[in-house]
């Protein structure tokens, strides 16, 4: 239901009449397509608008909200213990380790 009264104001020329003769002449400038237009808009959407979302990124989601709902790592020991070690000269890195490591982001 329309509510914006359409009835002709009592004094023509008040502040009010002209306040709600605005409204109508906006609220009407709005209503721009035609019920015709509406429907082969309303057809258009239902054959062109489909949107197709690929495998990958369905399972990227899942990934994305498994981490997300998952506990907070705190490392803040280990890095404390490796400051320690490192400070008191007493670190040996694993340098073995460290060269697979770089060997398998190269290949």
């Amino acid at each position: 239901m329309n509510n914006i009264d359409t009835r002709s104001p009592f004094f023509p020329n008040s502040k009010t009449a002209q306040d709600q003769l605005q409204k109508l002449k906006h609220a009407q400038a709005l209503q721009r397509n035609t019920e015709a237009r509406s429907q082969e808009l309303q057809q258009t959407t239902k054959n062109d608008a489909k949107v197709n979302i690929s495998d990958k990124i369905k399972d990227f989601s899942r990934i994305k909200r498994a981490v997300d709902m998952s506990a907070p790592v705190d490392n803040t020991d280990k890095i404390a213990q490796l400051k320690a070690q490192i400070k008191a000269g007493t670190y040996e890195p694993d340098y073995d380790a460290i060269a697979d490591k770089m060997l398998s982001t190269e290949f």
